[in-house]
């Protein structure tokens, strides 16, 4: 069975080891005024994904504010 969260991104970090390397942080999304959001937080309210990526076309696509849904799927 797949899960699917709805995540915010909230920080990024660089690294003072590496100029290309970032610390990535979503939490779960919340917004009182937004049906899907509040069907996510009785699943999911509280949570967080870390993630360090070290690819730029990769932390292009994560600023700070930008949602993401996530799927989680078993590996068989």
């Amino acid at each position: 069975m797949a899960v699917r969260g709805k995540f915010t991104v909230i920080e990024r970090a660089r690294f003072h080891w590496s100029p290309k390397t970032e610390r990535v942080v979503l939490q779960p999304e919340y917004d009182s005024s937004v049906p899907e959001d509040q069907r996510y937080f009785d699943a999911t309210p509280h949570g967080r994904i870390e993630m360090q990526i070290n690819n730029p076309a990769a932390l292009e696509q994560f600023t700070l504010g930008r949602k993401f849904y996530v799927d989680f799927n078993p590996v068989e």
